[in-house]
């Protein structure tokens, strides 16, 4: 699986250890696109797009997020069409992003998460299909991106 990923610099030393991990795994393709270093301070706007962007034009399948708390990552990828970005903090938010959001893009707190942890959650969201039965639901999110208006 090919995964983007991207941090700023609270999320920077997470994120190479994520990386790190997952390229030693042997499974997945990382595209690592920044930041590099924890000391400089970077706006994560441009990071969360960064990834929300490869993510969105099918150039990744799936990308990871990590800033302080992994909120601020969340919700500017969720300002790009097409990207269903999830911050979780334990297997069950993880599995759930998966299962009923089939989130494509993984948020996750550096400030707040040991790399144990984080490798667990990123596992269980990578390994959890979706369940087609909250289609329907996402089309209605599709439908918002679009401009449609949406009614119960």
């Amino acid at each position: 699986m090919k995964i983007a990923i991207g941090s700023d610099h609270a999320g920077f030393r997470l994120k190479n250890e994520v990386t790190r991990r997952l390229r030693e795994s042997g499974i997945h393709e990382i595209i690592d696109l920044g930041t590099d270093n924890a000391e400089i301070s970077v706006d994560y706007p441009v990071y969360a797009f960064r990834v929300a962007d490869i993510v969105s034009r099918s150039q990744a399948d799936c990308g990871i997020l990590i800033c302080g708390t992994g909120i601020g990552m969340s919700i500017a990828a969720n300002k790009v069409r097409n990207i269903r970005a999830a911050n979780v903090w334990d297997v069950t938010t993880a599995t759930l992003a998966a299962k009923h959001n089939n989130a494509n893009v993984l948020t996750i707190g550096g400030r707040l998460m040991a790399p144990e942890r984080a490798i667990e959650l990123i596992d269980a969201w990578l390994t959890t299909p979706f369940e087609t039965r909250h289609q329907a639901r996402l089309d209605l999110i599709s439908g918002i991106e679009q401009g449609k208006t949406i009614q119960e």
